[in-house]
């Protein structure tokens, strides 16, 4: 479905100054088809007019809990069983709050409650307020009870900081909301996903690297964390946006990829190894750039550690999934992969050609036991979401 043609969808709005972003939203789902209603928080009014939202909405902005005349109806009920979709944006950290205690002190939070819509919340806040520890359990609660998160991004705020905590824009909301609010097959779980390749130095100036975008790993840790899982993701150096309600960790080589990895698997409940990690390693980095000269340069290289078969050995529990590229022989080498390093499931894709590296697009054959299903070519969004969802039902089969 790329619309909202036929969605009542109920737009709650907390106080912040991503608030302005608003009427836009309105504007935006009710081009996609969506019917509006606009409930604001009394901090909301601080910051957006109800006037304005009713103008874009066509609807009256509802925000009184205790408002007789709503109220001889079942006001906040009726809204509640009205909505088929719910959205919070911006959701602040005192409304996440509101939300995660089950608390119905206004109109927004008591309709969240006496709802079984699916409810998706925008962060927006100071980055010192959403990095903080209440702020990261009570999301995490939210998650754990099935909400989507959209968000938030990163960049210059309204403080004067730069970080975590901006509301996503009006159109990237509403992309999320169309396309992100299927079956949060991964609430509660942990997911920790490695993507793009690794850099081994030479010397200062030159490395030894492959061609991996990173892509593919970034679509499948959007798509994990659209499917509600908490999700970590260990990058190498790409130029790629972090998803959105991910944390990202950055890396260069393959031996900070494999500390990273280690450090934070303890806690996982599935691992996804999509990184194309380099196999080699100079055996020695030299401080000042090599000259050349009218010789051959040859340099010696030393095996790195395997991530993939170390974070699995050590990790018993961990339902670990590997990526294999290969240029022939793919389900061969992809059952090898599975086998040797003791894996719960292998995705392979054909490389080379024009395949994979660099595109928008793939397929893969992904194998496991004693099974297999081929995912045809697709762009690489939409590849991940079936991806995802073929790893939560084989996990499910493995409890």
């Amino acid at each position: 479905m790329n619309s909202l043609h036929g969605q009542r969808v109920l737009l709650g709005i907390s106080g912040g100054i991503a608030a302005y972003k608003t009427p836009d939203l309105v504007r935006r789902l009710r081009e996609r088809g969506a019917e509006v209603q606009v409930v604001m928080t009394p901090g909301a009014k601080a910051f957006v007019t109800p006037l304005s939202l009713q103008a874009v909405s066509g609807q009256e902005v509802r925000s009184e809990l205790l408002d007789t005349a709503a109220e001889a109806a079942m006001g906040h009920i009726e809204l509640a069983r009205w909505a088929t979709k719910i959205l919070i944006a911006p959701a602040s950290a005192d409304v996440i709050a509101r939300l995660a205690v089950g608390m119905a002190n206004d109109l927004l939070t008591t309709l969240c409650l006496a709802t079984d819509a699916p409810i998706a919340i925008a962060p927006a806040m100071n980055r010192l307020m959403w990095a903080n520890v209440a702020t990261q359990a009570n999301m995490a609660t939210l998650r754990q009870r099935g909400y989507a998160v959209f968000g938030p991004g990163e960049g210059d705020q309204a403080c004067g900081e730069v970080g975590a905590g901006r509301m996503l824009d009006p159109l990237e909301l509403v992309d999320l909301l169309v396309g992100g609010s299927g079956p949060q097959v991964l609430a509660g779980k942990n997911v920790l996903i490695t993507a793009g390749p690794t850099r081994e130095p030479i010397d200062p100036v030159r490395y030894i690297t492959n061609r991996s975008s990173g892509k593919m790993g970034f679509a499948v840790a959007a798509a994990a964390a659209a499917a509600g899982a908490k999700v970590t993701l260990v990058a190498g150096p790409v130029n790629l946006p972090t998803p959105a309600a991910v944390t990202r960790i950055d890396v260069e080589t393959a031996a900070e990829m494999h500390a990273a990895t280690t450090k934070a698997a303890g806690d996982q409940h599935i691992f996804i190894a999509s990184a194309a990690v380099a196999d080699y390693r100079p055996d020695s980095f030299a401080d000042s750039k090599i000259k050349k000269n009218d010789s051959e340069m040859n340099i010696s290289l030393t095996r790195n550690a395997d991530i993939l078969a170390d974070t699995a050995k050590a990790n018993p529990a961990l339902f670990t999934v590997g990526f294999a590229a290969e240029t022939n022989d793919l389900e061969a080498y992809a059952r090898g992969k599975l086998e040797r390093k003791g894996l719960n499931m292998v995705a392979g894709n054909w490389v080379g050609g024009g395949k994979a590296f660099d595109a928008d697009d793939n397929e893969l054959l992904v194998v496991w036991g004693s099974g297999k299903q081929v995912l045809p070519n697709a762009a690489k969004t939409a590849l991940a979401k079936q991806l995802v969802e073929l790893i939560a039902g084989r996990y499910e089969a493995t409890k």
